[in-house]
């Protein structure tokens, strides 16, 4: 990429979105083309061709996407997948028959088998069957996937595809239904130490495994995947670390300042007992992340009182 070059950031305003702006104006791209959903509905093929035709874009980072947690990915699964398969097929299509250089399409750990080896090599794709809370998300994702791949076989399209890891930072989702884990626990001990409760209620069983990544480590990743990295094979992007879902709830409410108890109920809603990635083809090309877990953690609470008003 160029400094002068067209550059379209899909999602712009989503958590992984504005990350990739941020790092793309801090290293002095300056014709990044961006809209809201208002100004292009990326579920409309007609209106994603026209966009393409006007502004021809020569390189494209797919981020946008219907995402969430467990309990969004369970009770919508419908709109997750219909979602999900419209936006990608629309900006991959419109990419390519316009001529674009390049596409990144942004997968999910999710997209790996529930019971895949660990860590998860890239390989393990479609070797077993997928974690029931969110199979619908993953069956989506990987449709892109496999659609940058026939795109780069039958016509020699560059786009390639990339795994990031559990995701968290500036610029999360703070609902509280509706938003993933840390995010979600952030707000619940926030709102606990407000209130002065005794007890925070996290879902599940508190035993699995998770890996988290700042998501403005990530966006690092995606440019220098985006400069340097040209193939078929999809690129899982994490920290190579892992923590139990109840020791994160303890660091959390550590960086918060709660020092009530935390209870756990709901095993049910545990999901994927663990997923850590094998992040070891990323880390052979010469990148790696910069934030502790800790530190990043202080970076979103921050940002959550910012954009509460706490």
């Amino acid at each position: 990429m160029r400094e002068e070059s067209r550059i379209f950031v899909a999602g712009h305003r989503g958590l992984v979105g504005s990350a990739i702006v941020r790092r793309l104006e801090g290293a002095g791209y300056s014709r990044l083309l961006l809209r809201t959903h208002g100004e292009l509905d990326l579920t409309s093929q007609a209106a994603v061709a026209r966009f393409f035709e006007d502004e021809r874009p020569e390189y494209v980072f797919l981020a946008a996407a219907r995402v969430g947690g467990i309990h969004a990915n369970s009770t919508y699964p419908a709109d997750f997948i219909r979602d999900n398969l419209l936006i990608q097929t629309n900006v991959i299509d419109s990419a390519y028959r316009t001529g674009a250089r390049k596409l990144q399409f942004l997968g999910s750990s999710c997209i790996y088998p529930r019971e895949a080896p660990q860590p998860i090599p890239e390989d393990a794709l479609l070797t077993g069957p997928l974690e029931k809370t969110n199979e619908s998300y993953a069956v989506a994702k990987i449709a892109g996937i496999k659609h940058c791949q026939a795109l780069r076989r039958q016509h020699g399209f560059d786009a390639i595809s990339v795994m990031p890891t559990n995701l968290y930072g500036l610029g999360d989702n703070y609902h509280p239904e509706n938003s993933h884990v840390i995010p979600g626990l952030i707000r619940r001990f926030h709102e606990a130490k407000a209130d002065g409760s005794a007890e925070v209620v996290v879902w599940g069983t508190g035993t699995p495994l998770r890996e988290f990544l700042h998501v403005d480590d990530l966006a690092d990743a995606l440019v220098f995947l985006m400069e340097t990295y040209s193939g078929e094979e999809i690129v899982n992007i994490g920290t190579g670390s892992e923590l139990t879902i109840r020791e994160l709830a303890e660091l959390v409410a550590r960086v918060v300042g709660y020092r009530g108890r935390i209870r756990f109920e709901r095993p049910e809603m545990d999901g994927t007992p663990r997923k850590l990635l094998d992040s070891h083809r990323l880390r052979g090309m010469g990148w790696s992340p910069k934030r502790s877990l800790e530190e990043g953690l202080a970076e979103a609470y921050a940002d959550f009182r910012e954009t509460v008003g706490a």
